[in-house]
């Protein structure tokens, strides 16, 4: 029997029929990740027993820890937990894994099972998702409870995560990690599962550095829990090194964990062939044996030990209770932020929260990204969860908040250091940047922005994309989105990107064409509460005249038209961002030569595929020779302008001169446009 305070024999039967879940699972469907949730079964059960605090009756309970499963192809570990405590899975549920429509997926899904915190499956992601998380939690606590000693907040709690030695190869969860320790993210343990196996077998074919030196260098407060001679977890050191984890509020903990994959298979432990595959009738029959059970059964639960593991929730109950209380009284004593927690977890804005934005004067030339800068200072005055930074380009990507403080420890003996600080400086890791964005959205009170260059969204990429898997509000903004940002050349000019972002499914692409449709795609991100990257100019743009052109409250609707022809239009040309102004000038001229023209402004092409098909043909009309144009490649373009249609692009890269000379060597001129346009009109 395990040596824990308060272990009994019924603790370790439920540990070996979690291990024997996790090979009756994968062996019914044919395919799946066994090994792993064999071994951290053991692991699992300890933390949702002894440690995660967490009502399972209210999976959204405010004051409960998270825990994130980062190596997420082993999500037995998670749903057999869920499982066990009361989330709303039962026995069903773990006999239909990895089939369609299951709650038990191939690897976990945000917002479909209840008690995943996050959608895991790629990789390192979930270690620096956890990163946000942490940082969320101290940020929040600054806006609600910022004098309480530290640890006696009632918005005090821990992030946990379990990771593989996969995790730890990925580039991303260096990135974070060494972030964490610059931060100091005391609020934050991460379990390592050091079981040296992957799918090409042996990790040490590619990964020998010394991990816990690595994470010391990091700023961590590292532990080793070396395996039992039998190749078990060391399941009591690895308890005594998870309660010294949570003591220690001033580091970041990392406890490095060997084990054997697969662990008691007779045959197949510590083999590749148990991490990705099932283990067969054989192999599982002879494992129930050596962990005492009935080879004979499957999926078995006997009631004595299903009661026990179900006592969990009422633990969760009790503690939600007794945190109950102890709000009350918060509430009691701070009214004020109190009626601010109400609004965050309502995902409310203030009645007259936008009034203020700025309203750009025309005949004034400002570069997008100048423009987000001011709105993003004016929306800081009025939403104290607004908050944000760059990754090491904040004077280039306007993303700073006046007088907000640099996000620090307290420790930090950096210039403006503040624990409670609205800007945070992410450093020259794009990646990270998006995952924690994620995790500051996941954590759920407030609102968080980060900027790079567009062409570096390519870093981005997987934590874009999984924010638009999770539809969680995650902002990302990419400045210098053209070849209009010059000398800098081809390696800075994105060119591809906005093809390559509007690809995702469910994420808005937003490029406001003046200072003005920057204000208003702002104010339609927050109210909106979608996963959106918004596209700003290094150069400066035209800003238009509202009071002859369309309002730029149509950038709601994604598209709109910005100026209507004299009559009926014979050519309608459409174009984002910097373009647009090309597309004034190109429309003036085909009027004067007697060709009806109307001017459309399509910041976000995913917005206005929202709208009736009655508008989007009214914007559009079929009847007219419809003109693309936008600095970016044509893919995509056809659906809107049509198989006659005219599509102005740029479909090669770009080079090393000032943004006038490209825009012209390049066709992006009025009268390179109108030959084009007059040679289809004939």
């Amino acid at each position: 029997m395990t040596q824990i305070a308060g272990w009994t024999e019924l603790d370790d039967r439920a540990v070996s029929y979690a291990r024997a879940l996790a090979m009756d699972a994968v062996q019914k469907v044919g395919n799946g990740h066994p090994g792993t949730a064999m071994t951290l079964a053991p692991v699992a059960y300890n933390l949702f027993q002894r440690h995660l605090v967490h009502d399972p009756a209210n999976p959204h309970w405010l004051g409960r820890d998270r825990f994130i499963l980062s190596c997420g192809h082993s999500s037995l570990t998670l749903y057999t937990q869920l499982f066990f405590s009361g989330y709303g899975l039962e026995m069903e549920d773990m006999q239909s894994f990895r089939t369609f429509e299951s709650l038990t997926p191939g690897h976990p899904e945000y917002g479909h099972t209840a008690g995943v915190e996050m959608t895991t499956g790629p990789l390192g992601a979930g270690v620096a998702t956890a990163v946000g998380f942490a940082m969320a939690a101290r940020y929040e606590r600054g806006l609600l409870d910022p004098d309480a000693a530290l640890g006696q907040s009632i918005f005090d709690h821990t992030i946990w995560v379990i990771c593989s030695d996969g995790d730890l190869q990925e580039g991303v969860s260096a990135e974070a990690s060494s972030l964490a320790g610059t931060q100091a993210l005391g609020n934050l343990n991460v379990i390592y599962d050091d079981n040296r196996i992957s799918i090409e077998g042996d990790t040490h074919v590619a990964f020998t550095e010394d991990v816990a030196a690595r994470y010391r260098a990091y700023g961590w407060d590292v532990h080793e829990v070396p395996a039992l001679a039998d190749g078990n977890i060391n399941l009591v050191a690895l308890d005594k090194a998870m309660h010294a984890a949570k003591g220690n509020t001033a580091q970041p903990s990392l406890i490095r964990m060997h084990s054997v994959i697969a662990w008691p298979a007779p045959k197949l432990r510590g083999t590749a062939k148990s991490h990705g595959s099932a283990l067969g009738d054989e192999e599982i029959a002879a494992t129930k044996v050596e962990l005492g059970l009935n080879p004979e059964e499957k999926f078995a639960m006997p009631a004595d030990v299903f009661a026990h593991v179900r006592a969990v929730k009422d633990r969760g109950t009790a503690a939600r209770e007794a945190w109950d209380k102890k709000f009350a009284s918060w509430k009691s004593a701070n009214p004020d932020r109190a009626n601010l927690l109400a609004r965050l977890v309502n995902g409310e804005l203030p009645t007259g929260w936008d009034k203020d934005l700025p309203v750009f004067e025309a005949g004034k030339d400002v570069a997008t990204r100048a423009a987000s800068g001011h709105v993003i200072n004016a929306i800081a005055r009025v939403l104290p969860e607004f908050w944000g930074g760059s990754a090491d380009l904040a004077d280039s990507n306007n993303t700073s908040i006046e007088g907000g403080n640099s996000f620090l420890p307290a420790t930090s003996a950096m210039k403006n250091a503040d624990p409670y600080g609205r800007i945070i400086h992410f450093g020259i890791r794009e990646h990270a940047m998006g995952s924690i964005l994620n995790g500051i959205s996941l954590h759920g009170l407030t609102k968080s922005f980060g900027g790079t260059f567009a062409v570096f969204s390519d870093y981005m990429r997987p934590a874009v994309r999984l924010a638009a898997l999770m539809d969680i509000p995650s902002t990302f903004v990419w400045t210098h989105d053209s070849i209009g940002l010059g000398e800098d050349g081809p390696t800075h000019q994105p060119i591809e990107h906005f093809a390559a972002l509007r690809a995702i499914p469910n994420f808005a692409v937003i490029r406001p064409a003046d200072a003005n449709e920057v204000a208003q795609a702002w104010r339609s991100i927050l109210t909106r509460r979608k996963p959106a990257g918004i596209l700003l100019s290094r150069q400066n743009l035209r800003t238009v005249d509202r009071t002859t052109h369309g309002s730029a409250a149509g950038v709601d609707q994604g598209a709109y038209i910005l100026k209507e022809a004299n009559s009926q239009p014979r050519v309608v040309i459409v174009a984002t961002g910097s373009e647009v102004a090309l597309a004034l000038d190109v429309q003036i001229a085909l009027e004067k030569d007697g060709v009806a023209t109307r001017v459309v402004s399509a910041p976000c092409l995913e917005w206005f595929n929202e709208q009736t098909s009655a508008y989007r043909e009214s914007v559009l009309p079929a009847s007219s020779l419809r003109v693309s144009i936008e600095a970016g490649i044509a893919q995509g373009w056809r659906e809107y302008v049509g198989d006659k249609g005219v599509i102005i692009s740029l479909d090669h890269f770009g080079a090393s001169a000032s943004a006038n000379k490209l825009f012209t060597e390049f066709g992006f001129t009025p009268d390179a446009i109108l030959e084009r346009i007059k040679k289809v009109l004939g």
